[in-house]
């Protein structure tokens, strides 16, 4: 068996219960590690989706479990579109000292314990919509493909969670199904969420994957900015090649 969950904690470099650091501090170092060991210790991420773009979240979201981040920052953004506030006003409130991230409310939709479909099943769909975003640009091709294969035979993951990752890169991405997943309001604001968490979206191929989701979706373009402003609030720059 494999586990949704555990797979989005290494995407987002969430915390690592009981060791006090995150997949992040390590992948922090991801060019090295894919070198010398690529998914060992976390750093399934930066095989699958990379090592520069998108996956460089900081602060509090890292304090919590990938399914729960995806779900604070997706919660946190739809609470500042309700407000009427303008995107520019959320930045300017974190520069000046905003909490840090909290998971949403337990009487929220957007908690991932309220999800119709179970927390598992709703885990697998954010992982797909990851894994799709990041393809968006074509940078997953048969050579990358190939490459992937052989690092997932040496990393110890278990045979379902291989079998999986490598079913999902293989299969055409089907916008519709990941759409018709998400079955609340709020998991169609997640799943743009973490698609946007999955990519920095500066291709032409990728901006067009997310307004063609967020146009799938029927998500307003005034939540769309505040899903940006929140989205880049937590993350850290990318280094420059």
């Amino acid at each position: 068996m494999f586990d949704p969950k555990k797979i989005l904690d290494d995407f987002l470099g969430s915390s690592i219960p009981g060791t006090g650091t995150s997949v992040r501090d390590t992948a922090g170092k991801a060019t090295q590690m894919a070198k010398d060991n690529p998914l060992a210790a976390g750093a399934l991420a930066a095989v699958l989706l990379g090592t520069g773009t998108g996956r460089d979240i900081a602060g509090g979201a890292l304090k919590l479990g990938g399914l729960a981040a995806v779900a604070g920052l997706a919660y946190k953004a739809y609470q500042n579109y309700q407000s009427g506030n303008a995107p520019s006003q959320t930045a300017e409130a974190t520069k000046a000292g905003e909490p840090e991230l909290l998971p949403p409310p337990d009487d929220s939709s957007f908690h991932p314990a309220t999800a119709p479909q179970g927390e598992h099943e709703f885990a697998l769909v954010l992982v797909r919509a990851m894994i799709a975003a990041a393809r968006a640009d074509g940078h997953v091709d048969d050579a990358e493909r190939a490459r992937i294969a052989e690092k997932l035979s040496l990393s110890g993951l278990n045979s379902d969670t291989q079998e999986f990752l490598t079913q999902e890169l293989n299969a055409p991405v089907d916008i519709d199904a990941l759409v018709a997943a998400a079955v609340t309001d709020a998991q169609k604001v997640e799943l743009y969420t973490a698609s946007r968490l999955a990519i920095e979206a500066k291709t032409r191929a990728e901006r067009g994957y997310l307004d063609l989701l967020a146009g799938r979706l029927k998500l307003p373009d005034s939540l769309i900015d505040h899903i940006e402003a929140t989205i880049a609030n937590v993350k850290t720059p990318t280094p420059q090649a």
